[in-house]
């Protein structure tokens, strides 16, 4: 078991997302990013799909009540095991009483924490992911304990350490697909999307990211629509929306754009300010 002795920003347990339930109006969730989730638990052998912590901008402090492994992957919040720094992408052991804690950030947005075997919290429509009025929690609180499985042996079956692309922190050009309604857009304002540098607002969050620019939206509303984490609407005073893993799963905006899956998980990890311009890839 883990304690959380002090909560981070904003922390949740996350998997690769909650499937075959949108009819209901259920989001995906799942990790913001994937690619970065997926390197933690293949570090400790683990399943791709077995729950990890997502850990934004600044990270908690936890004490672990059993022996285990951990492997940190995503951005560098600078983690400390006993007050020690500690490597990213790297299986570590770690022992009853043993705290996990954070520092300052060196780059990206969202760190992820695998422990052997994953998280086991609460499983609700076959998925651990965290998201309001459908699990009891939508983050972690202070006091919460958080089981995992209690491991007497080193596993055989992972890497010690695993090397990362860190050009997947350090992009500037979002790859996107023409959306649905793309072509009811004027020559000038697909121009205009193309070629504008656009900067992410303090607004962003797991549900959509937006961006301070603006574009002159002539596009008459659509009938409400299947909509997915990557899809980019456009609303009727010009904002954007590029819907992440908790989007809803139907709206009413035109679709201009699709985000790739590559950098959906890209653009998880950009912070406020941070500018980047769209690359059609179709």
């Amino acid at each position: 078991m883990i304690e959380v002795l002090k909560t981070g920003f904003y922390d949740t347990i996350q998997d690769v997302g909650r499937f075959g339930v949108q009819e209901y109006g259920v989001p995906y969730s799942g990790a913001m990013d994937l690619y970065s989730a997926k390197i933690a638990n293949t570090v400790l052998g683990n399943i791709k799909s077995d729950a990890v912590l997502e850990i934004t901008m600044m990270g908690p402090k936890l004490q672990f009540h059993c022996n285990s492994e951990i492997a940190l992957s995503g951005a560098d919040l600078s983690p400390k095991l006993n007050s020690i720094p500690i490597k990213m992408n790297s299986r570590i052991r770690v022992y009853k009483n043993d705290v996990l804690s954070f520092g300052d950030r060196f780059y990206g947005c969202r760190c992820y924490l695998a422990v052997k075997g994953g998280f086991h919290t609460e499983f609700k429509m076959n998925s651990y992911s965290m998201y309001n009025s459908i699990t009891m929690q939508s983050k972690l609180e202070k006091g919460n304990q958080l089981m995992i499985s209690k491991i007497i042996d080193v596993s055989d079956n992972a890497f010690a350490s695993l090397k990362i692309n860190m050009s997947h922190f350090d992009v500037n050009k979002i790859e996107v697909f023409k959306g649905l309604e793309f072509s009811r857009l004027p020559d000038l304002e697909r121009e205009i999307l193309f070629s504008t540098e656009f900067t992410i607002s303090k607004d962003s969050n797991r549900m959509a990211y937006q961006v301070h620019n603006t574009l002159e939206n002539k596009i008459e509303p659509i009938i409400t629509s299947l909509v997915l984490p990557g899809t980019v609407q456009l609303t009727p005073s010009g904002k954007f929306l590029i819907l992440m893993r908790d989007c809803q799963t139907t709206g009413g905006y035109p679709r201009i754009l699709q985000v790739s899956e590559q950098s959906i998980n890209q653009l998880a990890q950009m912070v406020l300010g941070q500018k980047f311009k769209f690359k059609c890839i179709d």
